[in-house]
C-alpha cells in the first residue's frame, strides 16, 4: 500500500491547511466584531455592515472543522457498542462506517457542486461591499472533497482503532521529530 502514503501525506497537508483557514475565519470575524466596536466606542455610532460580513465566515468554520474533526477521529461514534464485539465484526462495523462516511462525502461533493454552480445570490453586506454566493457556497463541494481525501487514512480515522499508546507513541514521535527539525 505504498500507493497511499503520497495520499495520507496530502491528506495531512490539506488538514493543517483547513486548520489555518479556520483560524482565519474565526480571527477574520473577530476582527471584524472588534473593528465594529471600536467603531461604536470612537463615534457612537453603529456600521450597519459589521454582522453581515462576519456571519459570511460561519459556513467556512463549520464545514471545514467537521473534515478536521472528522481527521482526528472525532466525530460521532458508537464506541462502546464497537469496542464490545468480536474483533471481526468490529473490522465490519467499521467498514460500514467508513462506507457512510465516504457516502456523505460524495453526497457533499456531488450536490454541493451542483449548489455551489447554481448559486446566483449576491450578499449585499453593505452599498458598496458586495459579496457573491460563491465564496460560502464553495465550502461544501471542497469538504466533500476533503472528507474523501481524508479516507485514505482508513481505520486510523476510527476510534475504536486507536488505542491510547499508539497515540501517545504518536505524539512523542512528532515532538522529536519538530526538535530535530
Amino acid at each position: 500500500m505504498s500507493f497511499l502514503q503520497p495520499l495520507r501525506r496530502l491528506s495531512d497537508y490539506v488538514n493543517q491547511l483547513a486548520i489555518v483557514t479556520c483560524v482565519a475565519c474565526v480571527l477574520a470575524m473577530l476582527g471584524i466584531s472588534f473593528t465594529a466596536f471600536a467603531y461604536k466606542l470612537a463615534t457612537g455610532a453603529s456600521l450597519s455592515w459589521t454582522y453581515s460580513l462576519a456571519r459570511l465566515f460561519l459556513p467556512w468554520i463549520g464545514f471545514l472543522s467537521m473534515t478536521i474533526s472528522l481527521r482526528y477521529g472525532e466525530h460521532v461514534a458508537m464506541t462502546l457498542l464497537v469496542r464490545s464485539l468480536p474483533r471481526w465484526m468490529t473490522v465490519i462495523a467499521a467498514g460500514f462506517s467508513l462506507l457512510a462516511i465516504g457516502s456523505f462525502g460524495a453526497l457533499l461533493l456531488w450536490y454541493g457542486w451542483d449548489y455551489f454552480q447554481g448559486t446566483r445570490q449576491v450578499y449585499m453586506v453593505s452599498d458598496q461591499i458586495r459579496i457573491h454566493g460563491k465564496f460560502t457556497a464553495f465550502v461544501v463541494p471542497l469538504s466533500g472533497a476533503i472528507i474523501l481525501l481524508h479516507l485514505v487514512q482508513g481505520f486510523a480515522l476510527l476510534e475504536h482503532f486507536i488505542n491510547d499508546e499508539t497515540a501517545i507513541d504518536e505524539l512523542i514521535e512528532m515532538a522529536d521529530a519538530e526538535e530535530r527539525s
